[in-house]
């Protein structure tokens, strides 16, 4: 039965992994980090440091200080540039990646990507001035290029990068140049009809589309597809489920959050974005459960809050070799890298460990959301690096909420509670083998 399990896992796993529009996916994502994160530092620091209105703790609120908000612009535009503008970066990326799997590296990839995306999309917008509605034309509204236009700009991508690599490859629209014209050139004249009809094609179903249902793709998508997910993963029952697979991938040695980072980024990121222009519009987080979250309650000192087993084996543990591994992964684990512990102790195929393993991080988010949910800590408006320390991240990632960081103190120790029994039951059974 655990052979089945296990042949069964790493074979989800592999498919997920080497399917090239999910590693498209991931690559992306990664790629668009720092944007994301220089976007989500300029919103922390307009709120802590430039905002003198807010209600939490500001510096430009210290007397002598108000000169600070002075600077406010800047961070808006940095703001403006990156968190409004993080699907236009994401269409672009995925089909440079997808283009570089099938081989393509040509510039005008992307672009065509980017063009088939924006011709779905609404170029005008309704303003209130004077108390009417007042249409404006030749805009592209902030919903299409901010994070609610990630699930129709990741399909437009994929689509329109699979097309267009189909239509070169089958060269049946290749234009022929002399060979006295400059290669960049020719190369441009090869791709004309490709470029032409991908883009043509991707409009033409666009409005297609709209014809026959009433309704947009972008429309569609968000409430045939965007809404459930984000329905089933910003909720606890869902979200526990989540991170259940992915320890469980882990446990078989399967780097589980890596392998359906594309499945889950998207929902989670957007929920973060969603909390992040909450906050610079002065209005409450909605969403508890979002890409910092995780980072802090479900992944804080690695995979299954390996911090927590690292505690106990250093207090509790009468074994050598655990000790040995938990000395060694404290620095490690300080930034949230745990494979010291999951290849080093093992964790992965050892039934004893992968228990606590599983159930943990599933205690800790647990704690963590009921804690958000009475107020004791805040849902999470910022993005830090995944590698930032324990307790650091909640206190950047809420703006400074010292409430916040406790709750995540006391997620660590009910990790730790949680490894406690099993390293006292490898404690025996360390004393059976030795007899």
């Amino acid at each position: 039965m655990k052979d089945k399990l296990m042949n069964a896992l790493l074979a989800f796993a592999g498919k997920i992994s080497s399917q090239r529009h999910m590693i498209a996916i991931k690559n992306a994502f990664t790629a668009n980090l720092p944007i994301i994160i220089t976007g989500s530092f300029a919103t922390l620091i307009l709120n802590v440091v430039l905002s003198t209105t807010t209600t939490g703790i500001s510096l430009a609120k210290v007397p002598g200080m108000a000169w600070l908000a002075n600077l406010a612009p800047m961070f808006n535009a940095i703001n403006y540039a990156t968190m409004n503008f993080f699907t236009i970066g994401l269409v672009v990326l995925i089909a440079l990646e997808l283009g570089k799997q099938y081989g393509h590296d040509e510039f005008v990839l992307p672009v065509v990507a980017l063009s088939s995306y924006v011709s779905l999309t609404a170029t005008w917008t309704t303003v209130m001035s004077n108390g009417e509605l007042i249409t404006v034309a030749n805009v592209l509204p902030r919903q299409f290029t901010n994070a609610q236009g990630i699930f129709l700009g990741m399909i437009v991508a994929i689509v329109s990068t699979e097309l267009y690599v189909r239509i070169v490859d089958s060269g049946k629209l290749d234009l022929k140049m002399p060979d006295s014209v400059p290669p960049n050139i020719a190369k441009s004249f090869s791709v004309l009809f490709p470029s032409v009809l991908t883009i043509m094609i991707i409009a033409g179903f666009g409005m297609g589309f709209e014809m026959l249902t009433g309704m947009t793709l972008f429309d569609a998508i968000a409430t045939w597809i965007q809404a459930p997910l984000k329905g089933i993963l910003t909720g606890l029952p869902g979200y526990l489920f989540l991170i259940w697979m992915t320890t469980l991938l882990w446990s078989v040695g399967i780097h589980g959050t890596q392998v359906l980072k594309p499945v889950y980024e998207a929902t989670m990121l957007e929920a973060l974005a969603e909390n992040m222009d909450a906050v610079l519009n002065g209005l409450p987080a909605p969403n508890i459960l979002n890409n910092s979250f995780l980072a802090v309650f479900s992944t804080g000192t690695g995979a299954g809050i390996t911090g927590g087993l690292i505690a106990a084996i250093l207090i509790f543990s009468t074994r050598k070799d655990f000790k040995a591994i938990a000395k060694l992964s404290i620095p490690v684990g300080l930034f949230n890298i745990n494979e010291p512990m999951t290849f080093g102790l093992p964790i992965v195929l050892n039934p004893l460990l992968v228990i606590p393993f599983m159930i943990a991080p599933a205690a800790s988010a647990t704690f963590g959301y009921f804690m958000t949910k009475i107020g004791v800590a805040i849902p999470m408006a910022y993005t830090v690096p995944w590698t930032t320390p324990p307790l650091l991240k909640s206190f950047l990632s809420t703006g400074g909420h010292m409430g916040t960081v406790f709750v995540e103190l006391g997620a660590i120790i009910i990790a730790f509670l949680v490894y406690l029994p099993f390293v006292m039951i490898a404690n025996k059974q360390e004393m059976v083998v030795e007899e």
